[in-house]
């Protein structure tokens, strides 16, 4: 890898991340993504889920919050 091709890819852990897709939601909290799907679509309009387009990414901090406190059971 050359420098160049060093400063402009940046790998940023899924830890420290702002929003996620779908599937790294799904790896990172250890649901499906079918269950995450489900939570979009059920919850579309709240403040966790940011809207690019079509395609939903999941706001991580806002959305443990969620888990902590809205489900109890999945």
């Amino acid at each position: 890898m050359t420098e160049q091709e060093e400063r402009t890819s940046c790998v940023i852990p899924i830890w420290k991340k702002y929003t996620l897709s779908v599937q790294e939601a799904a790896e990172y909290f250890g649901f499906s993504d079918k269950k995450i799907r489900k939570i979009v679509d059920e919850h579309e309009n709240d403040n966790f889920i940011l809207w690019n387009g079509t395609r939903p990414r999941i706001k991580r901090q806002l959305f443990e919050k969620f888990v902590d406190e809205k489900l109890t059971a999945i």
